[in-house]
């Protein structure tokens, strides 16, 4: 049996049966690891010792019968942009190389009281900058399904991790997509949920007011189980929202009808491939046979999103990343004459190209005689496109629409063409600047057998009726069945 092809509930079922043991379990991930990752590349760091001794330790509580959470014992893997007590977090760039975290982010902290496995910290765009994970300072993460295409970015590890069987599940951060367009492009579910649904406490900061931890699973059921186990608020976290969270699980209902969705015109006009048109409208269709309405919407600031996200996200970059001056912690420049130029050789020898064009674009913007012409203007859009949603809203329960305009390109291909890579998050920065969460399904394939994804868009903090249109989906269609053969 091939047990890096099942799903997190399926292995559940498999360890609490006994059919299955915890070690044999994380031995076989760890084996799929040895076997793709010099291919794959999903894999920063891979805490092999930690691991098995975890495993161990949870074998024994099976075996005294102990009453354990639903992913106890399931290998999971987590982008490195999250800190783990006692293992690198990188955020795929020099000048973290060598940071080890003494503490945990809120969300390991969270998968620990589940008892999961945890596997290793997975390969990413440098300090999440970038849509293919082309940004990295360590190495090139591969699409399974065509190793010569990205994975998407920035959380295109995780994505690829799942793919490819090297981890069960993991967790991403999506600052304007950076979960759903690697799940789009590698063929499984990701979902962002509502800012603050999930605590940012131990996430490297990106861009504060956008940045969001989420799932990426093969299934829809799997997502549910992940979310029920990392959402929730925290006291540690100043943007969580102290909401009640429901079980997410109770919502993987086979219906949706009366369900209304609406189909934004400006997400299936122009730039967008025709395959990947004609597998969203036909999505739509499947939905419309089960009894869901389907109808045309508008979302009239769409065109303004990318700029207005890009100076936003950019502005808070240039301040987070200010701290990384190596003076405290993180890569420190060997030659320097002083303090300042100690700042500058550490900073320029530390941060990669895509991470210094943000920095220099935020610290643009907010810079005296620009900020009202740019950052404010920025955050007007900003304002007009939450209330572009709400009036959607008002007339459906969801949005439906494309997650990227293409498949995965080919490694390279826009790496020189920083804003064509932009504007590839055209559907996706929106939910992002609102605030919403939004996940991504399987949906089809192109004519070169590249996944298709799926995303819908919910209301604030109804994650619910999102799996439940895209467990529904599921269960009409064979998609997320689809593996990669590598």
């Amino acid at each position: 049996m091939k047990f890096y092809e099942l799903t997190a509930h399926e292995l559940s079922g498999l360890l609490r049966s006994r059919k299955l043991g915890v070690v044999e379990l994380t031995q076989a991930y760890l084996k799929r690891i040895d076997e793709v990752e010099s291919v794959v590349g999903s894999y920063i760091t891979v805490s092999r010792a930690e691991a098995l001794k975890q495993a161990e330790k949870l074998q024994n509580e099976f075996d005294s019968g102990a009453e354990l959470p639903p992913l106890a014992g399931i290998p999971a893997g987590i982008k490195d942009n999250m800190c783990t007590e006692g293992i690198p977090t990188t955020c795929a760039s020099k000048i973290l190389s060598d940071f080890v975290p003494p503490y945990n982010a809120t969300v390991v902290e969270k998968l620990a009281e589940q008892k999961t496995v945890l596997l290793g910290k997975l390969n990413m765009d440098e300090f999440a900058m970038g849509g293919s994970t082309e940004n990295s300072y360590f190495k090139q993460t591969r699409n399974p399904w065509n190793t010569e295409r990205v994975p998407g970015g920035s959380s295109g590890g995780s994505a690829a991790a799942v793919a490819c069987g090297e981890a069960v599940f993991a967790l991403g951060s999506d600052t304007g997509g950076s979960i759903r367009q690697p799940a789009a492009f590698c063929g499984v579910v990701g979902m962002k949920p509502t800012y603050g649904a999930v605590s940012r406490y131990g996430l490297v900061a990106f861009a504060s007011s956008l940045d969001q931890i989420g799932p990426l699973t093969k299934d829809i059921t799997d997502c549910a189980l992940v979310l029920n186990a990392i959402s929730g608020h925290d006291k540690m976290d100043s943007t969580s929202a102290p909401v009640k969270h429901p079980d997410y699980t109770k919502a993987l209902v086979n219906d949706v009808k009366g369900m209304r969705i609406g189909i934004p015109k400006e997400y299936i006009g122009e730039g967008i491939n025709e395959e990947v048109k004609k597998a969203i409208l036909d999505a739509a269709e499947v939905y419309t046979k089960l009894g869901a309405i389907c109808e045309e919407c508008t979302l009239p600031v769409t065109e303004y999103a990318i700029p207005a996200y890009y100076l936003v996200s950019s502005a808070e970059a240039s301040s987070n990343l200010a701290r990384f001056d190596g003076i405290k912690y993180g890569y420190r420049a060997e030659k320097y004459t002083d303090l300042l130029d100690l700042y500058k050789q550490t900073r320029s020898e530390g941060f990669g190209p895509e991470v210094k064009r943000r920095i220099m674009l935020g610290t643009y913007a907010l810079s005296s005689g620009y900020y009202d012409a740019y950052y404010k203007k920025a955050l007007q859009v900003r304002t007009l496109i939450r209330k572009g949603f709400d009036e959607a809203f008002s007339k459906f329960d969801l949005i439906l629409g494309p997650t990227a305009p293409t498949t995965a390109y080919k490694i390279g291909e826009k790496a020189d063409d920083p804003l064509a890579m932009y504007l590839g998050d055209i559907y996706t920065v929106s939910v992002n600047i609102a605030g919403l969460p939004g996940l991504v399904l399987p949906c089809g394939f192109d004519a070169e057998g590249m996944p298709i994804g799926l995303q819908l868009i919910g209301k604030p903090y109804d994650e619910s009726m999102l799996l439940r249109a895209g467990y529904t989906f599921e269960q009409n269609t064979g998609y997320h069945l689809s593996r990669p053969q590598i």
